[in-house]
């Protein structure tokens, strides 16, 4: 289009200029009167041609400006913000985290922080018990696999791990150790112990599966290197004597990598049944457990007759002609108890001295788990505070879990804007991030990683700088960040698509601006590092670019008035429509969205900003006028109360368009007909009010953000409602909505049941308990009664997050506010860890 508008404005100039009239000379004039009348209508025709054609012409320039500025429009979305990069350029500038468990959606896997990283992982089952046609086999993190426990006991996020993973029959302890030299990364060892649970079944069988492949398009060789063992297989047509072989090592290179080696050591040779392997192609890693059981065969062996589920060795397509493979196992099968160690090994590594495994390993690993207990309790002080040592032991498996759940991803989100007709793609990034939970999340989430870096600043600023400095390089040219970072083909397998689309008008409440409130709060400049002001420095600009983007993009029509973007206003089959960019999903707003709602929270969670902002600005030497005064204009109360408080039902409310008497009805069947499903039945008409029938965690945003002056009547009436039963208190902790309001506990569609309608979640019951202890340090009239709340809510916390766990061996999503179950996804150790800073009592 733009190539034909161009066209026609280059055909309109050359016919101006074809008619332009001729000049007379001064005898024609003199000599030819009547010539001259003809010569001047001549004039006013082609003068009138003429305008006609630059008409015309700007005609076209209009419209090849506009096809220009939709397309430019159309690839703002996928456009990178030009300002200098926060993350460092390459991920040996942090050696001592270039290696680690950065598969967290794996039960065991080992990844180093490049884009096309070398993948170790472990698979496992027990031949004796396999059932006919499922094996059971254990590969990736999965609720469906019922495991009764698994996650890291101690994790320090750089130097090792110890899991604990408790299958049906067996328990598993999967740990690793790295070591730093040469100039790819260094060394690392993973020790695979496995003991049987019951003493009737030692001795039996188990067969563990280790693997070695390329992330994806990684490009690199993996060259087996086998072990003589003699086997035979027992096809059902034929019995056919083979030399079977499995592996000693595997020799390998990558780009980033160079030259490796990785070996196999097997603690008791007398314990081992049966060793193999596979040597084959795999087009993507998400497909490496297919690729392994498609690679399984029933072999007998030579001498004892036994048969044995086992590896088939060297596999590759007749077509194929390279042979060269990209996806190696080492197979072993052994008596149970049962140890393999894997010793990954980089070339560049000139003087190593004795290999890291066995009692060398044994003596590394003590010393790192001796340094992780000390630091442990040099950070939070729980055996100071009285905790047992069980709590003590909780509390460190559940930051274990937290932290060793950090994965290294490498891809491209899929994006929209409604300038976009179909979905583009993000540019490749790369992403250093927590994810909330390795079964069901195990990708990184936006406003989630705030609440993460919470805990994890505390244990480590370094590694919690580095996860936000990957986020906020995640920024397009607007400020914008996608909210849900699906990135490779591991990750993209496991979400349904209609979930992987990210569209520019939704975000995700800032919470990174918590994370920097609490690691710079009352922090003098000379107590921080020179990496540290660095960091910041290159991160302001992209600050500056986010704060932005949240003003701009989702402000109100009257001052001080915000509202989420994204709200479904035809929907037909949602009680409520949910506003997904809150982070609070089905929370019930407004029954009738448009775009004069007011969002208490957001107004809230961009006070905070503009309040963080300040203080960076300060900090760094940055001129930060402009967000003080935003932040002194938002946490004007008088102005909250104006455009949030609501006086019939004191308390602090949405604002918008708004009935009580919305429920869920079904139409009337059709015969022959599917039943249909329930729609959505409005009783009343609905009217511009406060969504004031609504009593839940919205409505305590004043509070959580502390932005309440403390002899406010407002922070008086909160504090006595948060304690009534009815409404959001438990002996478990605060529920989401109260049990007075409309949409209590109701599912939002047939098929959805309440998420953010009852049931207690940890994050939000964080900030509030961390907003009831600055209230009760603070003089003024309810300093007593936000002392005594906030030790009993702090209690309750702790306690029934430690009794769920104890019960069944999980941190959970969310709790039952009727019984304070564990509920939705296990294990939860995103922010649902933020028990540990309820136990040490860490609020900045």
């Amino acid at each position: 289009m733009t190539g034909g508008n161009k066209k026609l404005h280059v055909t309109g100039t050359s016919e101006t200029k074809k008619n332009r009239p001729k000049v007379l000379k001064s005898s024609d004039h003199s000599s030819h009167s009547h010539g001259q009348g003809v010569s001047k209508l001549s004039v006013l025709k082609t003068q009138h041609n003429g305008s006609l054609y630059t008409g015309f012409g700007v005609i076209a320039i209009s419209v090849v400006s506009w096809f220009v500025y939709q397309g430019y429009l159309e690839t703002r979305v996928n456009s990178p913000l030009t300002e200098n990069k926060v993350a460092f350029p390459s991920s040996h500038d942090f050696p001592e985290r270039y290696w680690g468990s950065f598969r967290p959606g794996v039960y065991f896997g080992m990844k180093s922080r490049d884009k096309h990283s070398l993948l170790a992982g472990l698979m496992w089952f027990m031949p004796d018990v396999a059932a006919a046609g499922n094996l059971n086999l254990r590969h990736l993190c999965d609720q469906g696999d019922n495991l009764e426990q698994y996650g890291w006991k101690e994790h320090d996020g750089r130097n090792f791990g110890v899991q604990v993973i408790v299958d049906k029959f067996i328990q598993l302890e999967t740990s690793f150790v790295t070591k730093l030299g040469g100039n790819h990364g260094g060394d690392w060892t993973a020790r695979i112990q496995v003991e049987p649970r019951m003493k009737e079944l030692r001795g039996q069988q188990v067969t563990l599966f280790f693997y070695l492949t390329l992330d994806d398009n990684g490009k690199g060789l993996l060259q087996p290197i086998r072990m003589i063992d003699n086997m035979d297989t027992s096809g059902m047509e034929a019995n056919e004597s083979v030399k079977f072989l499995g592996l000693s090592a595997v020799h390998g290179h990558t780009e980033t990598l160079g030259d490796f080696r990785v070996s196999f050591h097997h603690a008791n040779e007398q314990s081992i049944v049966h060793t193999a392997f596979l040597s084959t192609t795999v087009a993507s890693p998400h497909l490496v457990k297919d690729a392994l059981q498609s690679g399984l065969r029933l072999m007998e062996d030579k001498k004892s007759k036994q048969r044995h589920i086992s590896l088939a060795g060297t596999l590759f397509a007749k077509e194929d002609k390279l042979k060269q493979p990209n996806f190696v196992v080492h197979q072993v099968t052994g008596k149970l108890p049962l140890l393999l160690e894997i010793v990954y090994e980089s070339n560049s590594f000139a003087e190593r001295g004795t290999m890291l495994r066995g009692e060398v390993y044994d003596a590394l690993l003590q010393k790192y788990r001796e340094q992780f207990r000390i630091q442990f309790e040099s950070k939070f002080r729980l055996n100071e505070k009285g905790f047992s040592e069980e709590e003590q032991d909780f509390a460190k498996s559940a930051m274990s879990n937290l932290v060793g759940g950090i994965g290294y991803f490498y891809g491209s989100s899929k994006v929209q804007s409604v300038h976009n007709k179909e979905p583009v793609p993000y540019w490749n990034v790369p992403l250093y991030t927590a994810v909330p939970s390795r079964s069901f999340f195990p990708r990184g989430f936006l406003w989630d990683e705030g609440f993460h870096n919470l805990i994890i600043s505390q244990w480590d600023r370094e590694i919690s700088f580095d996860i936000m400095a990957h986020w906020f390089d995640l920024m397009n040219v607007e400020g914008w960040i996608p909210r849900e970072q699906i990135l490779g083909s591991e990750a993209r397998a496991r979400v349904p698509d209609e979930f992987v689309v990210q569209r520019n008008n939704q975000g995700n409440p800032p919470t990174f601006f918590l994370v920097l409130d609490a690691m710079f709060k009352n922090r003098p400049v000379r107590d921080i590092s020179t990496l540290e002001m660095e960091q910041l420095n290159r991160m302001w600009p992209r600050l500056v670019a986010w704060y932005n983007w949240f003003n701009t993009s989702l402000h109100g029509p009257e001052p001080g008035t915000y509202y989420w973007r994204g709200r479904d206003t035809a929907s037909v089959r949602e009680l409520n429509p949910k506003s997904l960019s809150s982070g609070l999903d089905d929370y019930p707003r407004a029954s009738h969205p448009t775009t004069y709602e007011r969002h208490l929270d957001l107004r809230c969670w961009i006070t905070l900003a503009a309040k963080v902002m300040a203080s960076i600005a300060d900090l760094i030497g940055r001129e930060g006028r402009k967000y003080h005064e935003t932040f002194v204009f938002l946490s004007n109360n008088e102005l909250l109360n104006a455009q949030h408080w609501s006086e019939k039902a004191k308390r602090y409310a949405d604002y918008g368009l708004h009935t009580s008497n919305v429920t869920l009805r079904r139409p009337k069947s059709v015969a022959g007909q599917p039943k249909p499903d329930k729609i959505r039945w409005v009783s009343e008409e609905p009217t511009p009010r406060f969504v004031d029938d609504t009593f839940g965690y919205v409505s305590l945003f004043p509070l959580i953000i502390e932005i309440l002056q403390p002899d406010s009547p407002q922070l008086g009436q909160l504090l006595q409602d948060l304690r009534n039963p009815n409404l959001l208190w438990t002996k478990y902790g605060l529920r989401s909505l109260s049990k007075t309001s409309p949409l209590y506990n109701k599912r939002n569609t047939e098929h959805d049941p309440p998420y953010w309608r009852g049931p207690i979640w940890i994050n939000i019951n964080y900030l509030v308990a961390r907003a009831l202890h600055h209230y009760s340090v603070v003089e003024g009239p309810h300093q007593t009664r936000a002392l005594l709340l906030y030790n009993e809510l702090r209690e309750n916390l702790i306690s029934n997050v430690l009794r769920e766990y104890r019960k069944t061996g999980y941190i959970w999503e969310q709790y039952n506010d009727a019984n304070g179950a564990g509920q939705g996804c296990r294990p939860f150790t995103g922010w649902s860890t933020l028990v540990l800073l309820l136990m040490s009592e860490t609020y900045v």
